[in-house]
């Protein structure tokens, strides 16, 4: 497989996001859903970056500036929000229901997920490609361990936040929820609109209304997800 071309210098890189998410960990009161999340995405992150460092990707430049550009679709949001602007469609439930107290923390970190995977990483894979002058075949190998990554620390996620077995019982609308949505299959749905939007490129029109469907979509399904479960 063809490697990406040498990564010019980026608006932020693996180190400034990093001291980002951890500025907005020790800002945020911690029942604040996106609290909740930025804390799940700081771990992914920090993992990305010792495996990175530790040559574990093929390719750590591709590697390097899918996980910025990523970071940035993230960190784009949450400066729209605060400066009272409207973030994607994908973002706003999280924004909206951040300090409801009906909502579970795993529903605030699964949202947070669902929006950055469904509708972020995407958008971050033809951005890497516009950055590195490739194509999204040559990041497939990055895509996938970076997915992997992912997909070992939501279990991790979903161990320490889902509730005891008794108040799982008691709960059972958050086992629904949880049933509802599968990050592997959000992980592949992102691929395929990725090389979509990939094979759209020289037709901004259509490509746009793809976007904008999928953020709407994703946005759609993360309301869904953040249903209080309690008053």
């Amino acid at each position: 497989m063809a490697h990406c071309e040498q990564l010019p210098t980026a608006v932020l890189t693996v180190d400034t996001v990093l001291s980002r998410m951890r500025a907005l960990d020790a800002a945020l009161p911690p029942g604040d859903g996106l609290a909740v999340f930025n804390r799940v995405y700081l771990r992914v992150t920090e993992a990305v970056d010792r495996h990175i460092d530790g040559g574990r990707f093929a390719d750590p430049r591709a590697a390097t500036a899918l996980d910025v550009r990523f970071a940035e679709r993230y960190l784009a949001a949450v400066d729209a929000a605060a400066e009272d602007r409207r973030p994607p469609a994908c973002w706003r439930p999280l924004f909206q229901f951040r300090r409801h107290p009906g909502v579970r923390p795993l529903q605030f970190a699964l949202v947070g997920v669902n929006a950055h995977i469904g509708h972020d990483l995407a958008l971050a894979v033809v951005d890497t490609c516009r950055t590195l002058g490739c194509e999204p075949a040559d990041l497939e190998d990055e895509f996938d361990r970076v997915g992997d990554l992912l997909v070992s620390l939501e279990e991790r996620v979903r161990d320490e936040l889902m509730p005891g077995p008794d108040l799982l019982r008691v709960a059972d609308p958050l086992t629904h929820l949880l049933g509802s949505w599968s990050l592997e299959r959000a992980r592949e749905a992102a691929w395929a609109a990725a090389r979509a939007l990939w094979a759209l490129r020289r037709l901004p029109d259509v490509a746009g209304e793809f976007t904008e469907r999928l953020d709407a979509a994703v946005g759609f399904a993360g309301r869904m997800l953040l249903t209080p479960l309690r008053d």
